[in-house]
Formats: C-alpha cells, structure tokens, sequence
C-alpha cells in the first residue's frame, strides 16, 4: 500500500539560550531532527550542515533496499563535511551534532539516528520510544549499574556518547527499516522536549490533538511551561493511505526548515516574557556554569557595566577575556597567529574538583590565561584511582574536543564502576569432635566476606 506523510515542525531556541543550535527539516520524502552540541562553538553549524547533507534525499524516490544505504552515505557526507569546514575554521573544532532521520521508502520508512534525539511512534493509541539514547546514563542503565528511574534525574543525563562529529572517531549510526502502517503517528524531537515533558504528557498529547501543527505547538508550549531551557524541535508526522487518504486529509508537499538551518534561525522564544520564561532566565543568570556560548554573546560594554553582580567565575571569564584582547592588540598579527593555534587545543583536568575538559594550554601568558575551561563533569577527581587523578592535576592533552569527551566519558565509568575485587571467603579447617584421631580436617566457613 502506497503512503505519504502530513507532518508539521516547530523549533523554538527556548528560554535560556540565545541561539538555536538545533535544526529541523520536513519533506514529503524526508523528516530530519539534528540537535548541535552545545556547551562548545559550532553546535549551530554542525547542526545546519547535517540537515543540508540530508535534504538532497527529499528529491528522490528510494526503494527500501536503497533507502538504508542512502542514508549510510548522508551521514558519511555529513561528517566529511563537518571535517573540512572545521579545518578550514579552527574555531569550530569539536563541533557535533545528533541525528535522527526517516526517510520514506515506498511503503516503508528507512532510520538512522546518532545521538539523544529521539523517534517515538504512536500506534493503536501506545506511544513507544523506537530509537535508543546514545548516551552515558543509558550505557549506565544497559549495564545494570542504575535503573531508568535513576537514569531520569541523573546529572550526566545529557553526555551523549555517540554523535555526528568532525573526529574521525568510526561512531557509526543506528539504521533500520520500519513498517509505514496509515493511521500512525510519529515523533522527531530534540531532549528539548522529552527531557522536560513526560512520556505520558507526549502520548496523551499526541493522541488528542489530530491536527499535525496544532500538536506540535503545543508540545513545544509544553517543554517552555516546563521551564525550557534548552533549544526545542518536534516534528509530528502522520502516515496516511496516499490513494484513499481519510476525509477531509492531504498529505503535506511543502518542504519545511527550521531552527539553526532556516533563514530566521534564533527568533526569540514566543514565551520569552512569560513567568516561567524570567524564572529560568533569573536561575541561569545565577546558578548556570558559564559557557563559551553565553561569553561569546555578551556585548563587552555590557560585561564591563555587570561585571561586579556576575558570580565569581564568570568575573575571572571576563577580566581574562579583558586582558586576551588587551594582549593581542599589543603582539600584533604573529601573536594573534600563536594564540589561535593555542586555542584548537584541548587537555583535561581538575575544575572545582572535578574532571574538566579545558581549551587552550594549561600555560600564562602574564596576565594573559591561554586555556578556559569549555565543560566541567560531574565525575569527582576524588572518585578515581590515585594515579589517574594525579595524571589528571598534572593536566592530559587531547588531540579534539571530541577525544577529551570520551576519555572524560571513560573516566565517568571508572568513577561509578568498583574497581576493588570482593574479598574470597577465608575457609579455615576444624576438627570435628566426633572424629577419631586421624580422621580428615572438615574444611567450614570460619571467615567472612568484607
């Protein structure tokens, strides 16, 4: 049975952020939800160019046999060109980006997905989590060391282990085919919005609401009512019987973009004065680590004017910020030269006791710092074996970001993995009174396991 689609998409930057890092396209051939990494430069381009490497494949008709392998390749394009863009701007280095596609194949649908974007589908009323999260709690989860309810408030929730990135790292992506049965209802989003609305909000919402873009607006009122903080993108996608669609029912043909890869790409929150909007505004404001993000944002007169009512950490961002202009005015073009190669570099070590992924060389400059912290774990130094703490305080080069992720990543596994083997029961021989002289010992347990 020929199917098409009636979809909707809607992407919103959200209640903290001033840029939408997140992109979204829709087609009648092609749904795409990409999240960029955020924390670090780039996450808005990696996001963009994923979407555009994609969107060729809305132009054609695949069979299922070639839809697969087509999206193989996109992704395969895709991480090409986030290599040759962030070679060409060093700035960008680390950039990554989710992703999470489905393109129709006759009567069928071809997946792939990277990262902790999700794919829901709604059938018969049941609402299913059909993609697996690419991320550190759920890797902590398949392992059997937390349950899924731990896993819901864990601090490292949002560590993505596996995305679309400019390292050469082999992460490949999950690839499927799936039935397009008329009468269901899919999901693409962001954790924008499954991270703060419920499954069971999703379900009931998508099972009330027909319509595709109504749905959408609402499930993004709800992530903002929630308290938003991140970017948010929904792409709601109902599969219809393309010859005898239900009364009143037309597939959608126009293409839809949105988010970081559309022309407007950080329009202002519609909830951007609302109550919920100035709480989390006021609690990032005065709770939230610094990220280059919100540092690269910031008008310098305005720092300058603020600086006195910033937390402490963010007044050592800006005064070093100060004096790193201050200096390159001073050395000049061959300073600048070496202060950016200093800054495609990357090392990890101790932020506030904790493991921290730093920019730069751990080196001064006299007044002039040469690296910055660009994320700080939740893994305590504390937590490790001696030694590699020690390694850690001393600071270790990495070669990416993306590289310092994962062995920030493989020290977060150390740190709530025991690494001390059970002790072996210590087994003592008695002699039973009741045995003759020169009758064998009876091996008991006379110790204990501690």
């Amino acid at each position: 049975m020929p199917i098409a689609l009636r979809y909707a998409l809607r992407s919103d930057v959200g209640l903290v952020r001033s840029n939408n890092q997140d992109s979204g396209f829709a087609g009648p051939n092609l749904l795409v939800v990409a999240d960029g990494m955020g924390g670090h430069a780039g996450g808005d381009v990696a996001s963009s160019i994923a979407v555009a490497t994609f969107a060729p494949l809305n132009d054609d008709s695949f069979g299922a046999d070639d839809a697969v392998t087509e999206l193989e390749r996109a992704v395969d394009e895709a991480q090409q060109a986030l290599v040759a863009r962030s070679t060409a701007e060093p700035e960008l280095s680390g950039m990554g980006t989710t992703v999470t596609a489905l393109l129709r194949a006759g009567s069928m649908l071809a997946m792939a997905h990277m990262g902790d974007s999700r794919a829901y589908l709604l059938r018969d009323g049941d609402l299913t989590q059909v993609t697996t999260d690419h991320t550190f709690v759920q890797h902590l989860v398949d392992t059997g060391k937390i349950t899924p309810e731990e896993a819901e408030v864990h601090p490292q929730r949002s560590v993505v282990m596996r995305v679309l990135c400019d390292f050469g790292l082999g992460l490949r992506p999950d690839l499927s085919m799936r039935e397009g049965r008329p009468g269901d209802r899919w999901l693409l989003c962001s954790d924008g919005l499954s991270g703060y609305v419920s499954h069971d909000t999703i379900q009931s919402t998508l099972a009330d609401i027909d319509d595709p873009g109504v749905c959408t607006e609402r499930l993004v009122q709800l992530a903002l009512r929630a308290g938003g903080p991140d970017n948010i993108t929904c792409i709601v996608a109902d599969i219809i019987d393309r010859d005898a669609p239900p009364a009143g029912v037309e597939p959608t043909s126009t293409i839809e973009v949105a988010g970081a890869a559309a022309v407007e790409r950080d329009v202002p929150s519609a909830a951007a004065e609302s109550p919920a909007a100035k709480a989390a505004a006021l609690v990032a404001a005065t709770a939230a680590p610094e990220t280059e993000e919100t540092a690269a944002d910031a008008p310098v007169e305005d720092v300058e004017a603020n600086a006195s009512a910033l937390p402490r950490r963010r007044r050592r961002t800006v005064a070093r910020a100060l004096w790193t202009l201050v200096t390159l005015v001073v050395l000049g073009g061959a300073g600048w030269g070496a202060y950016a190669w200093t800054q495609t570099q990357y090392y990890l070590g101790v932020d506030d006791g904790r493991v921290a992924i730093f920019r730069g060389i751990p080196q001064d400059l006299g007044p002039l710092s040469l690296s910055h912290v660009v994320m700080t774990t939740e893994t305590r130094v504390d937590d490790l074996d001696p030694f590699k703490a020690d390694r850690l305080r001393a600071t270790i080069h990495q070669p990416s970001f993306v590289a310092a992720h994962t062995h920030a990543l493989s020290l977060a596994v150390e740190a709530v993995t025991p690494t001390t083997p059970p002790a072996t029961p210590t087994v003592t021989p008695t002699i039973d009174p009741t045995t003759p002289a020169g009758g064998s010992a009876t091996p008991s347990d006379g110790g204990s396991t501690s």
